[in-house]
């Protein structure tokens, strides 16, 4: 009995954020029911979908790791390797943060997403959408015609967890920003080419040219 009454005392929140929790939830519910007056967002829910699937850390890290595998250009060798140390990072904290946090999804959800994930906050796939942005915007930079899609689809996938009912805003807004945020410390630690290469090159060391067992 006494673990019980202890586990619910840890579970209290403070008032001023449980007050924060239910300004959120509300001013969540109006702006999806402003947005779903308009008809083209209300047929949008299948492309809801693809841009949940679009930015799924079970679909992005094994398709980054089978990228790096087919692809197997050195030029590309630090960008991958860097990139995929940030999708790790994201997936760590946003797990961690959720796992302290458990705040759980808004009521309305209407349906699981891939994975056994319970927990609302932060966003998961806003964090990663503008991680990914952010780094390909300022850790690696890409020509600028492919900023804005970049940007479009980061700010569409953050929208559609919204729309969708997965996340609150502040869900969205707090995972936003975790993202940029592990895009900088990326490019504070952004790993050297040749730190990259080997690290590759003693991970697929049959693969590579030059690696000790290539035939």
């Amino acid at each position: 009995m006494m673990r019980l009454l202890q586990s619910v005392k840890k579970r209290q929140v403070p008032p001023v954020v449980e007050k924060l929790l239910s300004m959120d939830v509300y001013v969540t519910d109006q702006f999806v029911k402003a947005m779903e007056r308009f008809l083209a967002f209300r047929q949008l829910r299948t492309h809801y979908k693809l841009l949940e699937y679009s930015c799924h850390g079970l679909l992005w890290i094994p398709c980054w790791i089978g990228f790096i595998w087919v692809l197997n250009s050195r030029s590309l060798y630090q960008m991958q390797v860097n990139l995929f140390i940030g999708l790790i990072l994201d997936v760590i904290l946003i797990a961690l943060i959720k796992a302290i946090t458990r705040r759980r999804r808004p009521a309305k959800n209407e349906s699981l997403e891939i994975g056994p994930d319970k927990f609302s906050f932060p966003s998961g796939h806003a964090s990663r959408a503008f991680y990914i942005a952010s780094f390909f915007i300022y850790n690696w930079p890409v020509h600028f015609i492919f900023v804005p899609p970049l940007m479009c689809w980061s700010i569409c996938v953050c929208l559609s967890r919204i729309m969708m009912r997965r996340h609150h805003l502040l869900d969205v807004a707090v995972g936003a920003v975790l993202g940029i945020a592990e895009a900088y410390f990326i490019g504070l630690i952004y790993l050297e080419d040749e730190t990259c290469r080997d690290l590759i090159w003693y991970i697929t060391d049959e693969k590579l040219d030059g690696g000790e067992y290539h035939v």
